[in-house]
C-alpha cells in the first residue's frame, strides 16, 4: 500500500536479516550468565504470552526498568533482549520485560492492557521507582500508560520516567499500510491508541531515536516530543535496529537517563 516502503526498515538497514538471530543469541547468553537471578516467565495474566521476564542485580535494586518490545506489535516475545538488561543491572537496577498477545490474535487495543497488567504485576513484586521503555511498537506501548486513569494511582505515582524509544505515536499512517491486514485497525482505534492525542502527561518524558532511521520515525519521534512538550533525544548514526544497543552499556546517555532516579 501507499505507505509501505515507509515503514520499512529491514530494507534499509545493512544485513537486517542477521539482527533476529543476533538478538537471540545475546539474550540468552546473558540469562545464562545471570543464573539464579534471571525469573523466567512469571505469570501476569491467563493469556500464553502474558508472561514476563524479571532481572535482578546484585545487591538490593535501586529501581526497576520496564522494557517493552517492538515488532509492529505482530512479531517477537521476551526472550529475544534479555540482553537489553545489562546496562541497567550494572547500575543497580532490576529489569523486566514482558510478552504480550500477538496480531492478528489480538488488536493493539487488547495489547494496551495487557501491558497495564505487565506494569502492575511487575510493579507488585518490586520496590522503588519504575522507569519504562520500550521499542518501535513497545515505544507506543509505554507512551500509552500515561493516559489519565490507565494505570493505579499507587503505581503511577512510581513511574519515575518514561522514554519512548523510536516510538509509534500516530497510528494513522499505518492505516495505509500492508500490515493492517494484521492490525485490523479502523479509522477509530488508530486515534484512540495514538499517543500524540493524549494529554501531555505529568511524569517526565523523553523520546529516543536513531539518527539514521527512517524518516517516517524520526518524524513519530518528533511528533510525540511537540505534542507532549518533551526532549527528543536523536542518537547520531543509528537506524532502527541498533539505536537499542545503548541498552546494554551502563555508561551510555539512554542507560543513565532510564536510571537516574
Amino acid at each position: 500500500m501507499r505507505l509501505d516502503d515507509a515503514y520499512a526498515n529491514g530494507a534499509y538497514i545493512p544485513h537486517a536479516a542477521e539482527y533476529p538471530r543476533r538478538w537471540a543469541a545475546k539474550a540468552e547468553a546473558l540469562r545464562t550468565d545471570l543464573g539464579a537471578r534471571a525469573e523466567i516467565a512469571l505469570r501476569y495474566g491467563r493469556a500464553e504470552r502474558e508472561v514476563f521476564d524479571l532481572f535482578h542485580p546484585q545487591g538490593v535494586a535501586k529501581g526497576t526498568v520496564i522494557f517493552v518490545h517492538g515488532g509492529y506489535w505482530k512479531a517477537f516475545d521476551r526472550s529475544s533482549w534479555s540482553h537489553l538488561a545489562a546496562g541497567p543491572l550494572a547500575r543497580g537496577w532490576a529489569v523486566a520485560i514482558p510478552s504480550y498477545t500477538l496480531c492478528p490474535d489480538i488488536r493493539i487495543a487488547g495489547i494496551t492492557p495487557q501491558i497495564v497488567a505487565a506494569v502492575t504485576a511487575i510493579a507488585d513484586r518490586t520496590e522503588g521507582p519504575l522507569a519504562l521503555t520500550g521499542h518501535s511498537a513497545g515505544g507506543h506501548l509505554v507512551a500509552r500508560m500515561l493516559a489519565p486513569g490507565m494505570l493505579s494511582t499507587s503505581v503511577a505515582a512510581r513511574i519515575a520516567c518514561v522514554v519512548p524509544i523510536s516510538p509509534l505515536a500516530d497510528l494513522g499512517p499505518l492505516l495505509e499500510t500492508s500490515m493492517n491486514t494484521d492490525l485490523r485497525m479502523d479509522a477509530a482505534e488508530a486515534r484512540a491508541e495514538s499517543p500524540i492525542h493524549q494529554p501531555v502527561p505529568e511524569t517526565p518524558v523523553a523520546v529516543w531515536v536513531g539518527g539514521a532511521e527512517r524518516p517516517a520515525f524520526l518524524d513519530q519521534a518528533q511528533l510525540l516530543a511537540e505534542a507532549w512538550q518533551a526532549p527528543c533525544h536523536i542518537a547520531e548514526g543509528r537506524h532502527h535496529f541498533d539505536v537499542i544497543d545503548a541498552l546494554e552499556q551502563p555508561d551510555s546517555d539512554l542507560t543513565r537517563l532510564l536510571t537516574r532516579s
